[in-house]
């Protein structure tokens, strides 16, 4: 079973697929550890569900230019934080393993991240936020279709916001703008002289 799951992810796209079928914990360790050797391939576990997932180049290319813009404006605004990337998060009596495509602690560490953020070139199955909300992570950001959906946690329920409640001054339509500029010695330039203003 396993080969055939690896042999659906076989493109350059990022994939995602939903194992049919409920799973224990101890069932998804051992579908971790058969799958442990795939390159590139993610896996997802709550309360049962498993998904795997690739991730292709669109996808690495949106994660690691939001991630170098995000730096710059933390640097820029002399905010103090520790990028902890797509370090895993897991939980046995929390129901769920899964990996962000970013994560940061904001001025100091504490025992989850205060920010993660999720790219989504192909909509998932699982329910995004109810993992991170286990992890009681303050701050979700979803990358989907050229958008950045914020999501903040109110009295343990995430609320959609505007405007990050963590990073209050930061321009969301500037970091859009320029993620999506096909140049990012240009994307830069223009990220640091708005963030300058």
């Amino acid at each position: 079973m396993t080969s055939q799951i690896l042999d659906k992810f076989t493109t350059l796209e990022e994939q995602r697929f939903l194992l049919p079928g409920h799973y224990t914990w101890e069932e998804f360790e051992k579908l971790e550890a058969l799958t442990a050797d795939a390159p590139g391939l993610r896996i997802t576990y709550l309360d049962g569900s498993v998904e795997f997932m690739t991730l292709g180049e669109q996808h690495e290319a949106i994660k690691s230019v939001i991630a170098i813009l995000l730096a710059l404006y933390l640097f820029e605004k002399d905010i103090n934080f520790f990028p902890v990337g797509s370090a895993t998060r897991r939980g046995k009596e929390k129901g769920t393993s899964f990996e962000p495509d970013e994560s940061y602690y904001i001025g100091e560490k504490k025992e989850n991240p205060d920010l993660a953020i999720e790219i989504n070139i192909t909509s998932g199955s699982i329910d995004k936020l109810e993992k991170y909300k286990r992890f009681k992570i303050t701050e979700v950001w979803f990358w989907e279709n050229n958008q950045l959906s914020l999501y903040h946690l109110i009295n343990d329920n995430y609320e959609q916001v505007t405007q990050s409640k963590l990073l209050p001054e930061l321009d969301i339509n500037l970091l859009l703008r320029c993620v999506v500029m096909p140049s990012i010695i240009e994307a830069r330039k223009e990220f640091i002289k708005g963030i300058r203003q």
